[in-house]
């Protein structure tokens, strides 16, 4: 057969039965002009297969792109894990999707909004999935708030209308969201694109070493392109021009053989270090401050491979945070925790429950268990299809898991690490965020990211509280955004 490439009507086009189509332009009639006929199977299939070939959106995260490519570990990080994939000289082989959280999927994805940045590296021990956003903190610490949270960021009910007031209402009635709308409202809350911001796992995660020493970790991926933003002007003026700037322009970069590049840093904190540091350390409103757990240089994560289908490969990705191999693992952090459960469930109900069969989500090792039957299973199940048995079925091996590789999950330990710490209040990092790593031009603009925001739509009693919210983090700042939003009303 020749190549397609070279002879574009070189292939016979087929049913999905790969039975030869006799047309590709008439329906099959009673004569010329006659009623179609409903054994024309090939124009059924085509009509079906069109009416079923969405799926629903993701709730959140909706709004996004990727591209694959490989990690490589350049540094020997062997005394805080086990992990095959984070071996000297190791390489594995990764696909990232990149979304902004509110917006439906064709939404300008220049909104200001965080951006996620989701990591899936298929190792030789299982996939381990990274689901993490560009800013190392997020807006609640509980995920008993996570879907009240996110309702607040997408439509009403009466007028399907998003509604800053709504927003606003939710923000300043959780005080513990200061750290991440400080962030948000700064410079940062809108990237120039996915090449030029960080992506962090936010949460707290485990690692445990070949000794079976356990270390408490955080993810930073450091862009290679540098840190670049958008004004809220020039993100406007894009998002009429093109709702997927942003995915256009990885798309494009790859294409043309600018591959990006992220440095891997983690903060390391020995296991004792959590029962009695200052702060919370699974709090996922806070960081960790990098002068007490400084950045270690781990690899290099590299994207130099677009997808083929977009459907097939990214629509279709599922990230998990419960995928974790030998020598990590999950912390007490409860939003981590929540998500453990919410993501798998989630793809359950988007993609169906065999949703880690389809090829971008399965695991490139061998996998051997007991899960058979459901919906759209293609992976051949074998007997014995239970455990224990007799028959020569797939047995566990703990000498892979550990019991110490994963943390003392008894009650005492997670209240204590929520008890309140000399340092935990809502809103001091907040305030170093705005005094000590903002210059005046970048404060002046966050006020005006912020009044400009309020502006749109956010009313009494909302509007005084936005007033104290901002006077509690920053007494400046607040009275600011006070004299701007008065001026610009009246």
């Amino acid at each position: 057969m020749s190549d397609k490439t070279t002879d574009r009507h070189a292939w016979t086009h087929t049913t999905e039965s790969g039975i030869p189509v006799a047309s590709d332009e008439h329906s099959l009639t009673v004569g010329a002009d006659g009623p179609i006929l409903l054994h024309d199977h090939y124009l059924v299939e085509q009509m079906a297969a069109f009416n079923r070939e969405m799926i629903p959106d993701r709730q959140p995260h909706a709004k996004g792109s990727g591209a694959f490519g490989t990690f490589e570990t350049t540094q020997d990080v062997s005394r805080y894990t086990s992990a095959q994939f984070l071996q000297p000289g190791v390489k594995t082989q990764v696909v990232a999707r990149f979304s902004t959280v509110a917006g439906e999927a064709g939404s300008p994805d220049t909104w200001r909004d965080p951006r996620g940045f989701a990591l899936k590296f298929y190792t030789e021990e299982g996939n381990f999935d990274m689901v993490g956003n560009n800013t190392p903190i997020f807006f609640i610490r509980d995920p008993l708030k996570f879907q009240h949270f996110i309702h607040s960021q997408k439509r009403r009910v009466d007028n399907g209308l998003r509604d800053n007031d709504m927003q606003w209402d939710f923000w300043t009635l959780s005080p513990e969201t200061s750290h991440q709308v400080t962030w948000l409202m700064g410079d940062r809350g809108i990237p120039a694109s996915w090449r030029h911001m960080d992506g962090f796992s936010s949460h707290t995660y485990l690692w445990v070493n070949a000794q079976g020493e356990r270390f408490w970790v955080k993810y930073h991926f450091k862009t290679d392109q540098g840190i670049r933003w958008l004004t809220q002007e020039q993100a406007g003026r894009i998002a009429g021009e093109d709702a997927d700037y942003h995915r256009r322009d990885l798309y494009q970069a790859i294409k043309r053989g600018e591959y990006p590049s992220w440095t891997l840093k983690m903060q390391i904190m020995p296991y004792e270090d959590a029962k009695t540091y200052r702060i919370n350390p699974f709090d996922l409103t806070k960081v960790w401050p990098q002068g007490e757990y400084p950045l270690i240089e781990v690899g290099k994560l590299t994207l130099d491979r677009n997808p083929t289908d977009f459907h097939t490969q990214i629509e279709q990705l599922a990230f998990e945070p419960n995928n974790f191999v030998p020598g990590t693992g999950l912390s007490p952090d409860k939003m981590l925790l929540g998500r453990a459960f919410a993501y798998a469930d989630a793809h359950r109900a988007r993609l169906g429950v065999n949703y880690k069969q389809i090829p971008v989500n399965a695991p490139l090792c061998p996998v051997h268990g007991y899960v058979k039957g459901g919906t759209m299973r293609v992976r051949e199940a074998r007997d014995p299809v239970y455990v224990p048995n007799s028959k020569g079925g797939p047995v566990a091996d703990p000498q892979r898991f550990p019991e110490n590789a994963v943390w003392a999950a008894d009650g005492a330990f997670v209240r204590e690490a929520y008890t309140l710490r000399p340092d935990d209040d809502d809103v001091s990092q907040a305030n170093v965020l705005i005094n000590r790593v903002m210059d005046e031009a970048a404060r002046t603009r966050l006020v005006n990211n912020i009044v400009g925001h309020v502006l749109q739509g956010v009313e009494e009693p909302v509007l005084s509280r936005v007033f104290d919210y901002w006077t509690n983090i920053d007494p400046v700042i607040g009275q600011r955004v006070r004299e701007g939003v008065t001026a610009r009303r009246s």
